[in-house]
């Protein structure tokens, strides 16, 4: 029985205690906050996004980085072992549109009462207020470096036979992700890569945007593209915001910006009337105008959208909002059907960590031995979760991302 110290208590740590213990060995989880799983409890709006329901292969295809370094991972705990721990324990779960798995009760707080459960009754020594400052390392003239404890806040130091890193990333700094994995990393030799926000609400430049705050569109799609090439397409919903747009298709389209277009201009088209195609909605428009002829256009397309952008259409469509309808030229009808097919947005960024759901980059995969989550510079380090260079699109693949390299550090530990 090894003697095992599990650096954060957030869904990798948690998954990683229990997996450790499970396997009988002694272990100790450390926590800075003053409960666990602060960013479980906001995930999902609160409901927890568990995992995804989808067949295993396709975890990997919605994962946006180093997707084939989660082989050993995805495989050694996949999602149907994710959801089977946590019904075990007390969580009964339900699935929703895209696969989406969530709680019953849709309470995140129960996903993180089933993990702490099973700690409970596997021993694992839970310390919260608990900082730690220093990863505690020592040279193996034959073997190299191996970790033999850490140093607490306090000045004082815990020793241990392993120890697993699992502080999160930088995403929402105030649940107390706040980067001190990557310290640790760099501090023992490992490289950290580039780290962005990603699964982030989107800044565009349109003033008339601003105007739309809080308006939600559902059922629509939209494209982005990066310098008249398009990479992301998604249907869903999403929401207009004093700085631009969010919601969980902007979101989606984030991660594509923050690969392929970080900190560039892009642009975003968004198609309201996706079910139907120009031709139809063409023939949808004429109907509506054959009937409302002797009205005014302003007063004849309140029925295409919600009230608080059927002005902004208007204003942007070209056409003089008094204009009587059978005044309306062809060419001036399909221009509007060419803008609701797809309304134009410029994207000129995106917000920071303190908004988005995860951190792109961290710590490089090529420092990480992918079949134990064990560091290939120091013996007897482990990382897991979101410390790693590894995310992916939203439905609950980061989190099980989190569980699945959780248990296979926890469980890698001999």
């Amino acid at each position: 029985m090894s003697k095992v110290i599990v650096v954060g208590g957030g869904a990798a740590g948690m998954m990683a205690a229990v997996a450790a213990a499970g396997i009988g060995h002694q272990v100790i989880l450390y926590e800075k906050n003053e409960k666990l799983g602060k960013k479980i409890y906001i995930t999902g709006k609160g409901r927890c996004n568990v995992t995804n329901a989808c067949d295993t292969e396709e975890l990997f295809d919605a994962v946006m980085s180093n997707s084939k370094f989660l082989y050993s991972a995805f495989y050694g705990f996949d999602n149907r072992q994710t959801m089977d721990f946590f019904e075990r324990n007390g969580c009964p779960l339900k699935v929703e549109r895209g696969e989406r798995v969530f709680p019953v009760s849709d309470h995140a707080s129960d996903v993180i009462a089933a993990l702490q459960r099973s700690m409970r009754e596997l021993g694992v020594r839970v310390c919260l207020h608990t900082k730690i400052t220093e990863l505690c390392t020592q040279e193996d003239e034959s073997a190299g470096a191996r970790i033999v404890g850490v140093r607490l806040g306090d000045g004082g130091r815990e020793e241990a036979d392993a120890v697993i890193l699992a502080t999160g990333g930088l995403s929402y700094p105030t649940t107390g992700s706040t980067g001190d994995g990557y310290e640790f990393a760099e501090q023992t030799g490992h490289l950290v890569t580039q780290c962005r926000p990603s699964l982030v609400p989107l800044e565009t430049g349109e003033s008339w945007c601003r105007g739309l705050m809080g308006l939600s569109l559902k059922n629509v799609q939209v494209m982005l593209y990066k310098q008249g090439k398009e990479i992301y397409s998604g249907f869903g919903e999403m929401l207009f915001t004093h700085f631009g747009v969010s919601g969980p298709l902007i979101l989606s389209a984030s991660c594509h910006y923050v690969e392929k277009a970080w900190q560039e201009k892009a642009q975003l088209f968004i198609d309201l009337k996706p079910a139907l195609s120009v031709e139809q909605l063409d023939k949808r428009l004429l109907r509506d105008f054959e009937e409302n002829k002797n009205k005014q256009f302003k007063n004849a397309v309140t029925g295409l959208f919600p009230a608080k952008l059927t002005p902004v259409m208007i204003s942007l469509s070209g056409i003089d909002p008094d204009k009587k309808v059978h005044d309306i030229t062809k060419q001036e009808r399909m221009k509007f059907v060419a803008l609701m097919k797809k309304l134009p947005l410029t994207v000129t960024g995106c917000r920071d960590f303190a908004e988005a759901v995860i951190t792109r980059g961290g710590v490089s995969v090529k420092d990480v031995n992918p079949s134990t989550m064990e560091s290939k510079k120091v013996k007897g380090l482990y990382f897991a979760g979101e410390v790693l260079d590894l995310d992916a699109v939203t439905g609950g693949f980061n989190l099980q991302i989190a569980w699945s390299t959780g248990y296979l550090a926890g469980s890698s530990i001999n």
